[in-house]
């Protein structure tokens, strides 16, 4: 049986995947229906908003999560990690992301996500 912090391991995979691939239905998924999510562009945009720009494809290539700290309080996580990836000219990209997941009625649901680039 996986713990949660093996449980939060794999969504904040999941999480990163769907970014990557414009992956709507696993985010339709794995977010709470209280979900926002902070833009590099300093927008703020509810569940059905993020959803929405989650199906134009992204155009950065391999990104990864990397240095992730997961912290479990009770029944709410907060994950913090740096991410890498490759801008469309080929040069390097990084940038920031803290998310905040709860687990309601047994499973862990994002319900807030922080970007900066």
């Amino acid at each position: 049986m996986a713990t949660d912090h093996d449980t939060l391991v794999a969504l904040n995979r999941d999480y990163i995947d769907s970014v990557q691939n414009s992956d709507v239905t696993r985010f339709d998924e794995i977010l709470s229906p209280e979900f926002y999510c902070s833009n590099p562009d300093r927008s703020l945009v509810d569940r059905a908003q993020f959803l929405k720009q989650t199906e134009k494809p992204v155009a950065i290539k391999n990104l990864k999560a990397e240095d992730v700290i997961i912290r479990i309080l009770g029944d709410v996580a907060i994950i913090h990690a740096r991410t890498s990836y490759l801008m469309p000219d080929g040069n390097a990209g990084a940038g920031r992301y803290t998310d905040v997941w709860a687990k309601q009625n047994g499973q862990w649901l994002a319900v807030s996500a922080h970007v900066t680039r």
